[in-house]
């Protein structure tokens, strides 16, 4: 393997690592022709059908999803975490490790920050963040574990804890990441909790939920006028028999109640098996408060898988709910990656999970609604259905592949990560760490 990647100093003593654009157009130039035909190809397909593919690879040039700086570490699960090659020390090597992937795909120019984990002088996160010309994304604030700078336990719960000083403690630090990210020009906050209960009996469910609806009002007038706040359910973990915020229905009585500034975000892997994800999107399009999406895949529950590896189809649908309402008065969705790696290089499993979520939306953007809408006016179940289906089993690889090299971008993103030696480059300067043990012993 080639050592090709690009190192230099940077602002603040910390380390710019960037893949050479010279390797990039060396492994486009090696697939160029090939996609060129292919895309030839699909156009002429696409035709057929009434679609213009240039038209579509605009769309696909304009798409962008956020990536989350946590999710460029290895994850771990309640028994291990086993550390990969390289992990980032900091923020700064997040950053670095992120502008890798938007440089590859050209579909990342965002950021989404975890604090106090990536908590760092502003100037220097911009500074930084301008080297990789990325920008950031909805701030995300963290009371489901302790920290060190703070002299409360976030154990028995935070927004909702029965202790008001352990609440104005995760309020502040809601505050406080607001306020970070308004250094960073970031216009959003997402709020999850893992408040909740183990047993029955342990709290009053109601007295909970009206002490975390107070705590988020004083969150939520701390807010900049341009600012939103997004409430993020999940049904179950760390609290087994309750969770505070447990389904999209709390999350939108709690959007509801807190005004115009707040909407519901919804996690594709925080609902109860078999839960109809694109209906739940509709509906809150409808309510008006659709805030965004955290995108993963899962088999069996949270599982955070990379996104479109289980269940690629149900990406589809919940995109095709999101096209057909994209043109909905004030709708202005948060879009953000949200997985954990735990046997793969994370950097790669965000490159797929990128590309994928872009393909979804691009073979929703191929649906014939004129020819949708007529079938299921005249409850034609089966061609409704095989509309659908004409969009999903559409090889859109050509365009995303077109709209990458267009950019700048890689046509095969892995293969040019894996040619650059970046991962094996990182790890000569990134001290090794040693692995750490889960919650099970």
């Amino acid at each position: 393997m080639s050592m090709r990647a690009t190192f230099r100093p940077s602002r603040g003593n910390h380390l710019m690592t960037k893949i050479d654009t010279s390797l990039i157009e060396q492994e486009n130039a090696a697939r160029e022709a090939n996609l060129r035909a292919d895309y030839e190809t699909l156009g002429a397909q696409l035709a057929r059908r009434g679609v213009d593919i240039e038209a579509i690879t605009a769309r696909a040039s304009a798409f962008g999803v956020a990536v989350p700086s946590w999710g460029t570490g290895t994850g771990g699960t309640r028994f291990a975490r086993f550390p990969g090659e390289g992990e980032p020390r900091n923020i700064f090597d997040k950053l670095d490790d992120c502008g890798v992937i938007h440089k590859l795909t050209g579909a990342t120019p965002t950021v989404s920050l975890h604090i106090p984990w990536d908590k760092a002088d502003p100037a220097d996160l911009l500074a930084k963040a301008a080297e990789h010309g990325l920008g950031f994304d909805a701030m995300n604030s963290n009371t489901f574990q302790d920290h060190a700078d703070m002299p409360l336990s976030f154990k028995y719960g935070s927004l909702s804890h029965n202790e008001a000083t352990t609440r104005q403690q995760a309020i502040d630090h809601n505050i406080e990441t607001i306020e970070i990210g308004a250094k960073l020009g970031s216009k959003a906050l997402t709020v999850w909790i893992g408040d909740g209960s183990n047993f029955p009996g342990q709290t009053s469910l109601s007295k909970q939920f009206d002490r975390y609806l107070e705590s988020m009002k004083a969150i939520y007038k701390a807010l900049p006028d341009d600012w939103r706040i997004f409430s993020e359910h999940k049904i179950y973990e760390p609290a087994f028999y309750s969770t505070v915020v447990q389904d999209w229905g709390t999350s939108l009585m709690i959007a509801q109640e807190l005004g115009d500034k707040a909407a519901c975000l919804v996690d594709l892997g925080h609902h109860a098996p078999n839960v109809n994800i694109e209906m739940i999107v509709s509906r809150l399009v409808r309510a008006g408060k659709l805030g965004g999406f955290h995108f993963n895949d899962s088999k069996y529950g949270d599982d955070d898988l990379d996104a479109g590896t289980i269940e690629p189809y149900r990406l589809f649908l919940v995109w095709n709910e999101l096209v057909d309402l994209e043109n909905t008065p004030g709708l202005n969705l948060a879009h953000m990656i949200d997985q954990s790696h735990n046997v793969t290089d994370p950097i790669e499993s965000l490159i797929v999970s990128a590309v994928e979520i872009e393909r979804a939306f691009v073979q929703a953007s191929l649906v014939d609604r004129t020819a949708l809408g007529g079938y299921q006016d005249a409850n034609d179940a089966l061609m409704a259905s095989a509309t659908l289906r004409a969009g999903f089993r559409t090889d859109v690889e050509p365009i995303l592949a077109m709209a990458r090299l267009r950019k700048g971008a890689a046509i095969d993103p892995v293969a040019a990560y894996r040619a650059s030696g970046y991962r094996a480059a990182v790890a000569a300067v990134r001290p090794k760490v040693k692995g750490g043990g889960g919650g099970i012993v």
